[in-house]
């Protein structure tokens, strides 16, 4: 019971840690000025008999020391603060904790590499054989050339000139010289000829169609 104990007058007064290497948590009591170490307790198991609480406080630990030569005490130590009671209590929780687990995930792989293991390499002389779908060989060549697109009625269709350009409503561009028609010779004479001034709109070429030669 920490109220048999002479809290107003205490032995040593101080800071405390908590630190671990491996799976032991140390309690370190330092001077709080200097940081020299007064008395260290390690803590193997918690809840344990190296840390137990007092049955009339929350705030107050009966801890056992050790000094490395074999020799042990057991002390009272108490904390002001409820919250640093709480926080060392938890230190200690959570490192126990990870403990266990480490020592779960270390009996998994052991039973993992003693148990039986599975053989997936290839016996002497063992073959395999591949059945791979919808892959036919075609016969009388090695490829195939993709089909240009037809025209109806078999011809095939050609790219429009490079710069062309066809749209509605353009009026081609008039020729600088007479067009020749068939079987009728340009000469000077017909170059030299009157355009006739009013032509019916019906028979534009009639006068050309009736000449002869």
């Amino acid at each position: 019971r920490a109220a048999e104990w002479q809290l107003d007058q205490p032995a040593w007064s101080g800071r405390l840690r908590i630190t671990a290497k491996g799976s032991t948590a140390f309690i370190k009591l330092e001077d709080k000025s200097s940081g020299e170490l007064f008395a260290q307790a390690p803590v193997e198991q918690f809840p344990g008999i190296a840390v137990e609480g007092v049955t009339d406080s929350s705030r107050y630990f009966v801890i056992r020391i050790e000094d490395g030569n074999g020799r042990r005490a057991f002390i009272g130590v108490g904390f002001v603060d409820r919250g640093d009671a709480f926080d060392f209590n938890v230190a200690l929780q959570d490192h126990f904790k990870w403990v266990r687990q480490q020592s779960e995930l270390a009996r998994q792989a052991q039973d993992l590499e003693q148990g039986p293991k599975l053989d997936l390499g290839f016996k002497e002389g063992q073959t395999i054989k591949l059945n791979i779908a919808n892959m036919k060989k075609k016969e009388g060549g090695t490829g195939s050339t993709r089909p240009r697109p037809a025209a109806p009625g078999g011809l095939s269709l050609l790219p429009p000139p490079p710069g062309g350009k066809s749209g509605c409503g353009e009026r081609p561009a008039l020729l600088s010289t007479p067009a020749q028609l068939p079987g009728t010779p340009i000469t000077d004479s017909l170059l030299s000829w009157p355009q006739p001034t009013a032509a019916p709109a019906a028979d534009v070429w009639g006068d050309f169609a009736k000449a002869s030669g």
